[in-house]
This record gives structure tokens, C-alpha cells and sequence, in this order.
């Protein structure tokens, strides 16, 4: 089942400080058209620049999501992220002049009533729906989420928090369908929290600078310093207000059901990857997601690796210049088992890196077209082999751009076995001239 696209019907602002940053922050919010999606300008570099939020743009940063491109960085997006997913607000124009939205009380009740106030307009234009057709998990560590098949007109979310027998924090589970009504009531007002535990590194750290106990929530071992509970399982709910603003970097309405287990930020943007890529093996494409790239075939047609070194099976997905995911099926029948090792067959380390090297190869084919050029490796750094790798495992192979300049790239590459890690290395390439290459 679809819907109408929304946006807002009126200009609306706020100002308040960055939690992190602890910078004083203006913020206006406008109008945006059908499939615009949400666009940051970051109005004190210009009004040129931009950044459309979605999960090509995320950054890695502690405990938030921040989205970035070459030029701009937008910090601690998710609680207004949270409410534009929970209100069903998909096109917007937000304007700021400093690097991190407002921190308000540290939930997205500030974010909610501005949007309420300014109105909320449907548009022409449908919004594009995932339906869940098949389970998807990612873990790390005790963290899990699981994305499993369910009613295709909702989306129900359970989230478990649980910081062991010790743990200041009781065990908690919280769940809920998600509309709007529900995401008002039940979620909005929850707010972001620390251990007490915590707060001696994060001061350290520089952040929180204008926070104090009263405005935002510490939890020790007698429950809230010097503050109150909204609600009784106010953490796991907020846990599942930051995965709920999360999922807003999907471009497109979920249906299904989602059981969530001590996730973070990090595993979020996983699992958002995760839904976009079997939506991309599956053929079932929305907007914003990124598409089915190359069968063998054409891998063959833009590599120049053959048996027995062509290390890539199929790209299943492509976004030009920016990340590639790959994948290797590894069989007995590959001739290195034949003598690594006769009878415990182990992949090379050094072969996972190879493909890992393809896959980032490919990733940077639109840029080499466009110039004629071929990418030869020239370094790697903080190569790491985690796991071993044996006949009928699978390795799902993740390339991310980390810069490209006019001559040479740096591609972060992670090799994956199911959800666990079995390899991970900064690679970086020289860009030559085709025809300097005998």
C-alpha cells in the first residue's frame, strides 16, 4: 500500500545549541517538492552548499548520525530525522548555520511540534514502499536487529535493552506499530541518556559542554541524577527513536516487522544497507536506493582479472564513485585449496584482499571511464584478517570511496561472512593512463 508524498506547508525555525559541539545553532525549515527528499544547506559555507540525507551520506561518528559529503557535515541528525520518518514527512528543505542541529531537550519533542505547527500538506506524488519479503539480520557482538516478513500496510518495531544483571539500566522491552499518532505519543518525548559511568569520558572527550544533569538524562545507580523518567522504559524507547530516524535514510516507507536488541547508531546504518541491497538483489527498487549493477558477464567486461584470479562473482549493488558491494562464493573447486591446506581448506588472506581490491576497483569504474584512466594499488593500511574464510561460505564484499582526487583514490574495504567481519583494509590507488598499461 502506498501514500502520498508530504511536506510542510509553511516556513517554520528554531535555535538551540549541539549537544556534541556545544555550538549555538539557527535552524529553518522549508517547503520542499515531490521526491526531493531532505536537503541540508549549511547556510554559513554558502548557499551552495548542500547534502541530501540518505545512508550514501552517513559518516562514522560516536553515538550519532552525522551525514557529510566533501564539503559539508551535518551532526546528530537523528532526532529530526525521527520525527520527519514518525510524522510521514518525506520532503523538506533544512537550513542551518552551524555543523550540528539543536540538541533541545535531547529528544524530538522540539522537532515535532515545530513540523505540527507548520503544517503538514500532502502532495502529488506517491511514496515508494519496501516491503519485507525475506528476514534480513545484522549483528555485532550482543547487538542484533532482524528485519522479518508482516503486514504490508504497517510497520512494528520491538526493541529489548538489556545491560546484564549489573546493569544500572533494568532489562526493558518496549514495542510499538508506528504511525503518527503513535510515534507522537509513545516516542517523540524520549530523550537521549548516558551512564553515569560514561559522563567522565565524554566530558574528556569535549562533549556535552552545555548540558547539565537537569537537562539531560544520566542514569546511575539510583535510576536519573537530579532528573525524572518521562516514561518507566524511557530507554529502550529512545533506542527505538534513534533506529526509527535511522530508517528514514531508506528514501521509502517500510512494511513489516523489526526486532531490535541493544543497537546502536552503527548497526542501524548496517541494516539500512542491508534492506537496500536485497531490494537491489531482489529487483524491488525505491528511490534513494542503491541500484543492481553487474552479472559475471559484465564484471568481465570492465575488469581485467581472469581465472584463476578473477575474485568477484556478481556486484549487487553500485553506487558510482561513491560504494560497491560485491559478493565471492568461495567452493571447494577453487584451485588454492588444493595446497592451502590439504585437508583443512582455508582461503588465502591474502585472495580476500584481492577481491576486496576488485570490488574497490569497480567501485571507482564510472570515475576511470570518465577519464580513461585504470586504478593500480599502490598501498594498503590497517589490513586485518578476523576470520577464516572455508569452502561454502559466502563473502559479501562492502567498498566505500573514502576520497578521490585526480590521481589517486583511498577506498575503505570490509569482507563479511554472514555478520561476521573476516577482513578489513584502507586501500589506495594511483590513476594512470589507460595506455601507459602494456
Amino acid at each position: 500500500m502506498t501514500r502520498r508524498q508530504r511536506t510542510i506547508s509553511l516556513e517554520a525555525e528554531i535555535e538551540g545549541y549541539g549537544l556534541f559541539t556545544g555550538q549555538k545553532v539557527h535552524l529553518r525549515l522549508k517547503p520542499a517538492p515531490p521526491n526531493t527528499g531532505l536537503i541540508f544547506t549549511r547556510v554559513d559555507l554558502g548557499p551552495t552548499a548542500t547534502l541530501t540525507a540518505s545512508i550514501q551520506s552517513v559518516a562514522k561518528r560516536f553515538q550519532r548520525t552525522t551525514l557529510a559529503n566533501s564539503e559539508v557535515v551535518v551532526e546528530t541528525a537523528e532526532h529530526l530525522l525521527a520525527s520527519l520518518a514518525g510524522l510521514g514527512i518525506d520532503n523538506i528543505y533544512v537550513e542551518l548555520n552551524a555543523p550540528e542541529l539543536p540538541a533541545g531537550d535531547g529528544s524530538a519533542a522540539d522537532y515535532v511540534r515545530l513540523l505540527r505547527q507548520a503544517g503538514i500538506v500532502e502532495q502529488e506524488a506517491e511514496r515508494p514502499v519496501m516491503n519485507i519479503m525475506e528476514p534480513v539480520t545484522v549483528q555485532e557482538g550482543n547487538a542484533v536487529i532482524t528485519a522479518l516478513p508482516g503486514p504490508q500496510d504497517e510497520l512494528s518495531l520491538t526493541y529489548h535493552l538489556d545491560y546484564g544483571p549489573t546493569g544500572v539500566v533494568p532489562p526493558q522491552v518496549f514495542s510499538l506499530t508506528l504511525t503518527p499518532d503513535t510515534f507522537v505519543s509513545e516516542l517523540a518525548a524520549t530523550r537521549t541518556y548516558v551512564l553515569e559511568s560514561e559522563v567522565p569520558d565524554l566530558r574528556q572527550r569535549g562533549y556535552g559542554a552545555q548540558a547539565s544533569y537537569e537537562d539531560l538524562l544520566v542514569i546511575g545507580p539510583r535510576g536519573p541524577i537530579n532528573n525524572t523518567y518521562r516514561f518507566p522504559d524511557e530507554p529502550s524507547r529512545h533506542k527505538m527513536l534513534d533506529l526509527v530516524g535511522d530508517l528514514f535514510l531508506l528514501g521509502c516507507d517500510l512494511k513489516g516487522r523489526i526486532v531490535a536488541m541493544q543497537s546502536g547508531h552503527a548497526l542501524n546504518h548496517r541494516f539500512v544497507r542491508r534492506l537496500l541491497e536485497q531490494a537491489a538483489a531482489m529487483g524491488t527498487l525505491v528511490r534513494g536506493a542503491m541500484r543492481q549493477a553487474m552479472d559475471i558477464s559484465q564484471i568481465m567486461a570492465v575488469l581485467p582479472h581472469r581465472y584463476p584470479f578473477l575474485l568477484v562473482d556478481r556486484i549487487i549493488s553500485l553506487e558510482d564513485d561513491v560504494r560497491a558491494v560485491g559478493i565471492k562464493n568461495v567452493t571447494i573447486n577453487e584451485h588454492f585449496f588444493q595446497g592451502h591446506y590439504p585437508g583443512t581448506p582455508i582461503m588465502p588472506g591474502v585472495l580476500i584482499v584481492e577481491a576486496m581490491a576488485q570490488v574497490s576497483g569497480v567501485v571507482l569504474l564510472k570515475k576511470l571511464a570518465r577519464s580513461n584512466q585504470i586504478a593500480t594499488l599502490i598501498s594498503m593500511d590497517k589490513v586485518k584478517l578476523r576470520k577464516s574464510v572455508r569452502p561454502g561460505d559466502q563473502l559479501r564484499i562492502e567498498a566505500e570511496v573514502v576520497r578521490a582526487k585526480a590521481r589517486t583514490a583511498e577506498v575503505i574495504a570490509r569482507a563479511w561472512v554472514g555478520d561476521q567481519l573476516a577482513a578489513e583494509a584502507k586501500i589506495r590507488f594511483m590513476l594512470v593512463p589507460a595506455e601507459q598499461e602494456s
